[in-house]
This record gives C-alpha cells, structure tokens and sequence, in this order.
C-alpha cells in the first residue's frame, strides 16, 4: 500500500503507474503548512486524479485506491469526501481514531456522502489507521464498529503520529513497535479481517537489507502486506510478501495427502523426514491451514 501526496499531481499520476496493489491518496496532510487554501487545491487535484482513474474492480492491473481524509470531529471529513468519493475509489482511511465512536461517525457521514455521490449504500471501505495509544487500546472494538471495515493493522512510523502517541525511540531492529504490531494483528484477526496490513519502513531508502528484515518480519508475524511511502521499495515487498513456488507446492501436496486419507480412512497421514517433528505427521489443521494459504495464493494469480 504506496501512500502519496494528494497536494502533487505529478506524484499522484507516478504512484498510479508504480506497481503498488494499493494506493492511499493523502488529504489530511500531504504537506506541510495544511492550509485551508493548501486542502482546497488538493481537493481539486485529487478530484481531478481520481477521475481519471478506471472505476474499482475493473482492470487488475490496476491498484486498489484508497484516500486518507480528515477524522470526522474535526469537521472536514464531508468537503474531503465530496473531493475523493469518485467511481474509481475504493474506501477511506480515518486517521486519528481515539475509540469506534470516530468510526461510526465516519460511518454516518460517509453514508450521506454516498447517497450524494450516487453510490450504493455501504460499499465504500473504511480502513482505520492507529495512530493514538486509545485506539491501540480498543483496536477490536474499532475494528468491529463497522460492517465497512476491510484493513487494519499495527502500521508503525518512525516520526509520526503514533511516535507522538507512545514515545518510542525508533530503530531498524523494530522491537519498540513489535508489542503493538502484535497486539494490532490478534486484534484484526479476531474480528475477522483475513489480510492485515502493517507498515511503515522508517529506515534509509538505501538500506534495503534494513526493509528487507523488517517486511520479513511482519510477513514471520503474519501480515499480508505492508504500506510504503517510496515506489522504489515496492518490488522488494512483492517479493517478501509472495508465496514461493516451493510453499504452494508444499501446501497442494498437504492437501493431496488428506483429501486422500479422507477418502481411504487409511492414517495415519505422513510427510517428508520424520525429523521435522510436528511437520511429519499431517493433522487436520495442517491440511486446513494449507487450504487457507492456497486460496491466499489463487487471489494473488499463483
């Protein structure tokens, strides 16, 4: 997921054109000073972007759009809304939750905007950023606040919002934000989002050994992406974040192998060298778990 400047045509058209499987368009603060005059431009700009942008679903080549508006207590989510809530875009994300009140009144308001624009009723996404140490707190109940939500997850910056919110000194190593990454994942799981997201690399755009760790790790930890805020990085992310050829081979044989034993009602089920332990005899959450991980890799075009 590429962020980038809702205030910079240029920077919008490029981010269109990198390869991201998402894009945030940013209008809650692409620059800074955020001023009035600065948010009307960029309203018009990415008003002008996203119509020019083939509508949600169409080409699957093209990324996902999403835009980063205003929280709605401060009173510009709806001029936001009537900016971005173009065919073309896909959901919204709310910055600066403090509790699932800040999402159920972006719901409402997102609800008349829709009925404004002619869109149907509850089919633009609401993805919450966690940028507060309340809503890391509450984080399930924010996640469950909506039926609109599609992505959560523990997305880090080095000097942002959430720095501001817990004091945490960065570092490339990433064990200051692992609690709360964690935290974050559990929490989106159990409310039933399949793909969390994560995120973002504070590091050097020239240390890729350094991005490489920490994507890998966020990967190790079960996230299925990550957000970026430089297009150079995103083959890097593909490569962390795709299945290889060798683990869907691995989890079509796992399915092999119980489907088979299903049929035969002959076990017990066995796999590869009895040295890996629990790896060696196939149970039913390993033949699930595969499955899973299959369908993940069909919805990716492996």
């Amino acid at each position: 997921m590429l962020f980038a400047a809702g205030s910079d045509l240029d920077d919008l058209v490029k981010a269109y054109d990198s390869g991201a499987d998402a894009l945030i368009v940013d209008l809650e603060e692409p620059q800074t000073p955020m001023t009035e005059q600065v948010r009307t431009r960029a309203r018009a700009i990415v008003a002008e972007f996203l119509d020019g942008c083939v509508a949600a679903g169409t080409d699957s080549e093209r990324p996902l759009l999403f835009c980063r508006v205003q929280p709605s207590r401060t009173g510009g989510l709806w001029k936001d809304l009537q900016a971005c809530l173009r065919p073309a875009l896909t959901g919204v994300a709310i910055p600066k939750s403090y509790g699932p009140d800040d999402i159920v009144a972006a719901d409402a308001v997102l609800t008349n905007a829709e009925v404004e624009a002619g869109r149907t009723l509850g089919s633009t996404w609401l993805y919450p950023i966690f940028e507060t140490a309340e809503a890391i707190l509450d984080a399930r109940s924010i996640a469950m606040a909506s039926p609109r939500i599609a992505y959560m997850g523990g997305a880090v910056s080095r000097f942002g919002d959430i720095h501001q919110a817990l004091g945490y000194r960065w570092t490339a190593a990433g064990q200051e934000t692992h609690w709360l990454r964690s935290k974050l994942l559990v929490d989106a799981r159990a409310t039933g989002i399949r793909y969390p997201i994560s995120g973002m690399w504070g590091g050097a755009n020239d240390d890729l050994d350094g991005l490489r760790s920490f994507a890998t790790e966020l990967r190790d930890l079960g996230y299925y992406g990550m957000m970026l805020g430089n297009p150079a990085h995103i083959p890097l992310v593909h490569e962390v974040f795709t299945p290889a050829s060798s683990d869907v081979a691995y989890w079509r044989e796992l399915v092999r192998l119980g489907d088979e034993a299903e049929q035969t009602g002959e076990g017990p089920v066995l796999y590869g060298d009895p040295n890996q332990g629990e790896g060696h005899v196939v149970h039913g959450a390993h033949v699930e778990s595969a499955r899973l991980n299959l369908e993940w890799a069909r919805a990716l075009g492996l």
